[in-house]
């Protein structure tokens, strides 16, 4: 029983050693666009490259808060505002489409559910052009929402994907018994259903969210100011802007990754019992 002792813990400890160099591993990129934020262009391709800066070059950070066209504020703001407009829209569109195509049996249902997956394929090439001639026409193009809408196709069928589940894993009887209780079809929908499938609603609109930020390609193609511009968009700029200086494009990647980071640490519950829970049915 000691030896078997032993040996588990043993292994734990090599387990862990593993686990340990593979964050390292993962986390290194980031680390190396840290510092090289933090370096002087001329540290920066300095050959044997250095772990740390030796000089602390902090002009790339306070560059982005400077008024100019890559002001970091408004940047932020327009990328919060877009990021937030598409995940409404995803989740308003997503939530009842997934309830309908989970409960109800009706024609072309699984051609409707392949075209949704067929969506999450296509190159964003494919979609431009087409969205470029609706938005003129809705007379919303060069606006924040024709970004909204175009990102808001980004997380729509991967909502309908995984909430779809949700929806078919909940018992009708749970349903049936609200319509007893004098519920109808919207309100046994809105008190009973949505608040079962609450972690999957979460991880729609935490991806939805995460799309909408990430995105450069709708962000560059549909907004031509670039005071209205999200701040991928930006750092695209940047680099033509000043001819790639380095220090600078790192210290704006940097502050775009903090969203991100946090709604990861902040909302990884709800991430990884909304994966699970709703891969549990088909």
């Amino acid at each position: 029983m000691d030896g078997e002792k032993r040996l588990s813990r043993r292994n734990n400890i090599i387990l862990c050693i593993i686990s340990l160099f593979i964050l390292c591993l993962l986390l290194f990129p980031l680390y190396w666009a840290l510092i090289t934020s933090l370096k002087m262009e001329r540290e920066i391709f300095q050959n044997p490259p250095t772990f740390y800066p030796h000089i602390l070059n902090l002009q790339s950070y306070a560059a982005q808060v400077e008024t100019g066209d890559f002001n970091m504020f408004r940047s932020f703001a327009n990328s919060f505002l877009i990021s937030l407009g598409a995940t409404v829209i995803a989740v308003l569109l997503a939530v009842p489409a997934s309830y309908g195509i989970a409960r109800y049996y009706f024609k072309g249902r699984k051609f409707m559910l392949l075209a949704f997956l067929v969506t999450q394929m296509l190159p964003v090439s494919v979609l431009l052009t087409p969205m470029f001639i609706m938005f003129k026409n809705m007379h919303v193009y060069n606006t924040w929402i024709a970004a909204m809408l175009a990102d808001a196709t980004i997380g729509i069928p991967f909502s309908i994907l995984i909430l779809k589940n949700y929806f078919a894993s909940i018992p009708k009887d749970l349903e049936e018994a609200a319509y007893l209780d004098g519920c109808n079809r919207f309100t046994a929908f809105g008190r009973i259903l949505i608040p079962i499938a609450r972690p999957g609603v979460m991880v729609c609109a935490i991806f939805s969210f995460l799309y909408a930020w990430g995105d450069l390609a709708y962000g560059m193609t549909f907004i031509l100011d670039q005071e209205k511009r999200p701040i991928t968009a930006g750092i695209f700029n940047f680099m033509g802007q000043y001819g790639t200086k380095w220090s600078y494009l790192t210290a704006f990647a940097v502050v775009t990754i903090i969203p991100v980071a946090l709604i990861f640490i902040f909302m990884q519950k709800y991430i990884v019992s909304g994966m699970t829970s709703g891969a549990v049915k088909g």
